[in-house]
């Protein structure tokens, strides 16, 4: 039988990005991230942040193309996974639950 990892099944195609972040918890501080990639239904992230599990935070994603001036998106992540980095950081994986603007 074949093996497949979870990241070849996820459903949604997710797109590199590896723009600005800013993670907003619950706690009101902000704290830097990027933003590596993005899908309709979830994204990555890295930060010097550790979220609990099932967290949900507030994302602010800056657009990666400076050419041309476009709002932020902000969406509301449901953490689904955080793994340490070998900087520091962590990698932040999760589910958008909802667009906020």
């Amino acid at each position: 039988m074949d093996h497949v990892s979870p990241r070849d099944r996820r459903l949604d195609r997710r797109i590199p990005l590896g723009c600005s972040a800013r993670i907003l918890p619950h706690s009101g501080d902000e704290i830097e991230a990027e933003c590596i990639e993005l899908s309709v239904s979830g994204m990555t992230l890295h930060a010097a942040y550790v979220p609990g599990e099932g967290e949900v935070i507030e994302v602010v994603i800056v657009s990666p193309d400076d050419k041309i001036t476009r709002p932020p998106l902000v969406t509301r992540l449901r953490v689904t996974r955080c793994h340490a980095l070998a900087d520091g950081r962590y990698e932040i994986g999760g589910s958008i639950i909802r667009v906020v603007g």
